[in-house]
């Protein structure tokens, strides 16, 4: 049997408090939707030629569990810890521990915000970090990473 042949994977994981995009302090996280982060990231990855799964939860234990059932089955992780970002060892290990290439995204520059939001666990496991273009940065995660899986190991 044959068809279309399989796209490679990236999983787009996104931490807490993201379902409230739109609704929740516009003036930092503008007035874009999640629904509509999902769409720009579908769109972009048609164009690079990329499958994406795209989720969203509050909850650190299923954020953890989601980073773990994409090891052998994705080609890399593009996510926004949210909160998750400066507290969660949890999250640092289990993105350590599936050994993909993992991007990180923050919709603000949370290097500009509040002292607290400076240091990233996230980073620690990321090969790079793109903050503050807003829900841009996604597509430019998605590009990043399209560039990495094209590089090869």
């Amino acid at each position: 049997m044959t068809g279309k042949p399989t796209l490679p994977l990236v999983a787009v994981l996104n931490g807490p408090n993201l379902n409230m995009l739109g609704l929740r302090q516009p003036e930092i996280y503008g007035s874009a939707t999640l629904d509509d982060v999902e769409a720009l990231c579908a769109e972009t990855a048609e164009q690079l030629g990329l499958a994406i799964d795209f989720r969203q939860t509050n909850g650190e234990g299923e954020l953890v569990s989601w980073v773990q059932e994409f090891r052998g089955r994705a080609v890399g992780i593009v996510i926004n810890p949210a909160g998750y970002t400066t507290t969660s060892i949890a999250l640092l290990d289990a993105l350590l521990a599936v050994q993909l290439p993992v991007i990180e995204v923050h919709i603000s520059n949370i290097h500009r915000r509040e002292e607290f939001r400076h240091n990233s666990y996230v980073s620690k496991a990321a090969v790079g970090s793109i903050v503050g273009l807003g829900i841009q940065g996604y597509a430019l995660a998605l590009r990043a990473m399209a560039e990495l899986i094209l590089e090869g190991p």
